[in-house]
């Protein structure tokens, strides 16, 4: 099974939005099959088969999460950051103002879905194939 180490080298390529389904399809390779991102803190809890599971330590610090998601603000920011404009740590900045709680990415059905606190869906996309 794969290793928090392992995930954290594929994420070492990434630079911004743009890498990102490259990342997606290393972590293909590495047995994950699912993951949610907290943007409170950047941990993520990654699972394979038979659910197994890992977490990462926390990323950043605390950031605070608005209360209720803007999703047209989220779309405007997560569009920059998908071209290249921004780095991790901005979009997490952004996510968290635009009240974004985690996001959830499946591996199998290839799709991003993006949730306030209370669990309200702000955004669903494709994952696309590089």
């Amino acid at each position: 099974m794969f290793t928090i180490d392992q995930i954290e080298e594929a994420h070492s390529n990434v630079k911004s939005g743009a890498d990102f389904p490259q990342y997606i399809q290393d972590l293909i390779k590495l047995g994950v099959i699912r993951y949610n991102t907290y943007v409170r803190d950047g941990h993520t809890v990654y699972w394979g088969c038979d659910n197994y599971r890992v977490q990462s330590n926390p990323k950043y610090d605390n950031l605070e999460v608005t209360g209720s998601g803007n999703p047209i603000d989220f779309i405007h920011h997560l569009n920059a950051h998908q071209a290249g404009e921004t780095d991790y740590k901005a979009f997490c900045q952004h996510a968290a103002q635009d009240g974004v709680d985690k996001w959830v990415i499946d591996m199998v059905a290839m799709t991003c879905i993006y949730y306030d606190k209370g669990g309200h869906k702000l955004h669903e996309e494709e994952i696309p194939i590089p």
